[in-house]
């Protein structure tokens, strides 16, 4: 089983134990990544076992080798001094440290290239645990955006009987209501306190300063007939207009006197 099956299989255990037990999105997102990280030291430490196993091996493959010249060269010793039985000897010896070097050298060969497989998958492994690192931010912002959808759905469909909405109506009239009574007792307190005959008399002031708006509106205009362009009439002032009509009246008895 390669690394990304062992790590698939592990990393599917994880999520669907935390899924079972209904966590926090950004709890159960940093338990994964720090669940990968393990697994990634862990991965490496096999990486590096395979490695260290393979110059385990090529040291051998380099060592028999050795061995199988030093033979070769000591058969041709022997030869040199016309010991062909230790030559033959030496030259069996040659042979059995030449195929070990042999058949280590194939070996060695297929575990090499095992180990740079696994080398590559090992930083394909490392690549994306920092995407899903890089992820986790924008995943437990959406899980949150989600949860908070949910909540305000649920108080929504809490609140289908409007009970809540009504009773903040409810409470709306009354306010309003308390405001009209207050407005109502103010009044009340003005016309109860103020002087009335003064009231009176500035309502008439008022209205006898629109009246007189209203005709220098209508002037401007031309709308009043020509026996109306003057001005208003003054009204009496009482027994004072008396006291002038009987002033008159000895005048005009003086004149016919003096005639």
């Amino acid at each position: 089983m390669g690394i990304f099956q062992r790590l698939s299989t592990v990393i599917r255990s994880w999520v669907n134990a935390l899924i079972g037990r209904a966590e926090d999105p950004q709890k159960m997102l940093e338990q994964l990544i720090m669940d990968m990280r393990t697994q990634l030291a862990k991965t490496k430490q096999d990486v590096a076992a395979a490695i260290a196993d393979e110059k385990k091996l090529q040291a051998q493959v380099e060592r028999e080798r050795k061995q199988a010249e030093e033979w070769e060269r000591r058969a041709m010793l022997a030869v040199q001094e016309g010991r062909d039985d230790l030559a033959k000897q030496a030259l069996m010896r040659y042979n059995e440290h030449l195929q070990h070097a042999q058949s280590l050298h194939e070996t060695w060969l297929k575990h090499k290239a095992d180990t740079e497989v696994l080398k590559d998958q090992l930083r394909a492994l490392n690549e994306k645990i920092e995407e899903a690192k890089r992820r986790k931010n924008i995943l437990i912002a959406r899980a949150r955006r989600a949860e908070a959808q949910g909540r305000i759905q649920q108080t929504i469909s809490s609140m289908s009987d409007k009970s809540a909405f009504e009773a903040f109506e409810r409470m709306a009239e009354k306010i309003e209501d308390m405001e009209r009574q207050a407005l109502a007792a103010a009044e009340l307190a003005g016309e109860l306190t103020g002087d009335t005959l003064a009231k009176q008399f500035e309502a008439l002031e008022y209205k006898g300063s629109a009246d007189q708006q209203l005709l220098e509106l209508k002037k401007k205009m031309g709308l009043l007939p020509a026996g109306e362009q003057g001005e208003p009439r003054q009204l009496s002032t009482g027994r004072g207009g008396e006291g002038v009509a009987e002033a008159e009246l000895v005048d005009e008895e003086e004149e016919r006197r003096e005639r």
